[in-house]
C-alpha cells in the first residue's frame, strides 16, 4: 500500500515538471517572436545608410520617374532644368525668340475626299452593238480633243450608210425630175400637175434625206465625216471614236475583236490637273464658309507638302443624318501627287483675322506624342509642353503651355532636348 502511494507522487510530480518546462518553453518564444518583431519596426523607422540606402533611393527615383512617364507619356518633370557648361554653349549654338502677338488667319478644318473634277472626265463608250476592230491607245497615253481612240465595226453603222446613199440617190433624182417639170411648165408646155408632184416628190426625199443624215449623227458621225461620206461613197460598217476631252487614260476594257453594247464603258479619261475635294462642314460652321475663300489641302503621302485651293461649290442641302453640308475645293494638281480616292485635310482660311500668340514652326518639337519648346530663363532651359493652333506663314498659334514675352529656343532646341534625356539617364544610373 506505501508502494502504491509512492508511485503516484512520482507520477504527479513528473507531471506537474512537464507542464512547467512546456510553459516555459512557450514564453521564451513568444518572448522571441516580440522581440524579432520590435527589431524588424526599428529596421523600417532607420534612416538609410551609406551605400545601399543611396542606391535604393535612387532605383526609388528613377521608378516614380518612369511611372510619370508611363502616366504622362514623357520621361521628364516640371522641375527638369539644362544648364550649359561653357563648353557646351561654345559647341551649341543657341537662338531664341519672344513669343509675340501677331495678327493671324481664322482657320476651319474638315476632313476630305480627292475626286476627279466633273467636267475634266470622260466615260468613252458606244449606244449601239459593235466589235472592236482597232485599238490606237493605251492605259497611261495622254490624249487631245479628237484624237483617235478605237474603230468599231457595226452593222448598224452599215445599214445606216446604206439608207443614207439611197435617200440621198431619191433626193438627186426628184431634185433633177423638179428642175424639169419647172422648166416645160415655166415654157407653158408642162402640166402644172406634174410640176407640184415633182416638187412635193423633192420635198419628200430632202426630208428622207435629212433624218438618213441625223441617223448617222446619232451613230456618231460628225459633219465632216458625213462630208467625206457623201463624197466617197463607200459603204463599210466603220466607225472610230474620238477623245471628247484632253486628258489621260485611266481605264481602258477595250479588247480587240470584243463584242460591246452600250452598257460597256471602254475607255475612261481624265484631266488630273485640277481635282475636287468634296468635305463635310457641320452646321454650325456654314455661316464661316464662302465661294472663293482660299484652301490648304495635306494628304497622307505627302504630310509635308500643302496643295492650294479655292472652295469652288457650297451645296444647298443639309445632310439630316449628319447635320452637315458638302462643300467643294478646286486644287491645281500639276504635279500630279493628289490621286482620287484619296483622304485628305482641308483648312479653309476665313476672311477675317484675329491676334494670336505665335511662335516659329521651328520652335515647336515632338516629344511622344507631345509638343515642347524650351524656354531661357536666367541662362537656364526649361522644357514645356505646349498646345498648338492655327499654322502659316512659317508661323503656329500658342493657344496654352507659353507667355508672351517669354524667350523661347529656336536653334539648337534639338540638341537641348538630346542632353535632357541624357541627364535622365544619368539620374536612373542608367549612363
Amino acid at each position: 500500500m506505501r508502494k502504491k502511494y509512492i508511485h503516484l507522487f512520482l507520477i504527479i510530480l513528473l507531471f506537474g515538471f512537464g507542464v512547467s518546462c512546456s510553459k516555459s518553453h512557450e514564453s521564451k518564444a513568444a518572448k522571441e517572436t516580440a522581440q524579432d518583431q520590435t527589431i524588424s519596426s526599428k529596421n523600417l523607422r532607420k534612416p538609410p545608410g551609406p551605400g545601399k540606402g543611396k542606391r535604393q533611393q535612387a532605383v526609388g527615383k528613377g521608378s516614380a520617374q518612369r511611372a510619370l512617364g508611363r502616366r504622362s507619356g514623357r520621361a521628364w518633370g516640371p522641375d527638369d532644368v539644362i544648364e550649359l557648361s561653357k563648353e557646351e554653349m561654345e559647341m551649341i549654338e543657341i537662338k531664341t525668340v519672344k513669343a509675340s502677338i501677331k495678327p493671324l488667319r481664322s482657320q476651319l478644318t474638315a476632313m476630305g475626299k480627292v475626286l476627279a473634277h466633273p467636267l475634266k472626265k470622260a466615260i468613252v463608250s458606244y449606244a449601239f452593238p459593235a466589235r472592236i476592230a482597232q485599238i490606237h491607245v493605251r492605259i497611261g497615253d495622254w490624249v487631245k480633243t479628237g484624237q483617235k481612240l478605237v474603230t468599231l465595226q457595226s452593222e448598224e453603222v452599215g445599214m445606216a450608210k446604206s439608207e443614207f446613199y439611197k435617200t440621198m440617190a431619191d433626193y438627186e433624182l426628184a431634185k433633177v425630175n423638179f428642175e424639169r417639170e419647172k422648166r416645160l411648165f415655166d415654157r407653158g408646155v408642162g402640166a402644172k400637175k406634174n410640176y407640184l408632184s415633182a416638187e412635193a416628190g423633192l420635198k419628200i426625199a430632202e426630208v428622207s434625206l435629212n433624218a438618213a443624215e441625223k441617223k448617222l449623227h446619232v451613230l456618231g458621225f460628225t459633219e465632216q465625216q458625213v462630208k467625206a461620206i457623201t463624197e466617197t461613197h463607200q459603204i463599210n460598217p466603220i466607225i472610230t471614236l474620238f477623245a471628247p476631252i484632253s486628258g489621260k487614260i485611266i481605264k481602258n476594257n477595250a479588247v480587240l475583236g470584243a463584242m460591246i453594247d452600250q452598257t460597256t464603258e471602254i475607255l475612261t479619261i481624265m484631266d488630273p490637273t485640277i481635282l475636287c475635294i468634296d468635305a463635310e462642314i457641320y452646321e454650325n460652321d456654314i455661316s464661316k464658309i464662302r465661294i472663293g475663300q482660299g484652301v490648304e489641302v495635306t494628304v497622307l503621302a505627302y504630310p509635308e507638302e500643302i496643295f492650294l485651293g479655292k472652295i469652288s461649290y457650297i451645296s444647298d442641302v443639309l445632310k439630316e443624318e449628319t447635320r452637315t453640308i458638302t462643300v467643294r475645293t478646286e486644287v491645281e494638281n500639276k504635279s500630279y501627287k493628289l490621286k482620287p480616292g484619296m483622304f485628305a485635310d482641308i483648312k479653309i482660311f476665313l476672311n477675317h483675322q484675329s491676334q494670336a500668340l505665335v511662335l516659329p514652326v521651328e520652335a515647336i518639337l515632338d516629344d511622344k506624342g507631345e509638343k515642347i519648346v524650351f524656354i531661357k530663363r536666367l541662362g537656364k532651359y526649361y522644357p514645356l509642353i505646349v498646345e498648338t493652333g492655327t499654322k502659316e506663314k512659317g508661323c503656329v498659334e500658342i493657344i496654352r503651355g507659353v507667355q508672351q514675352g517669354d524667350e523661347v529656343v529656336t536653334k539648337g532646341n534639338f540638341q537641348l532636348k538630346s542632353k535632357l534625356y541624357d541627364e535622365i539617364l544619368k539620374k536612373a544610373h542608367v549612363h
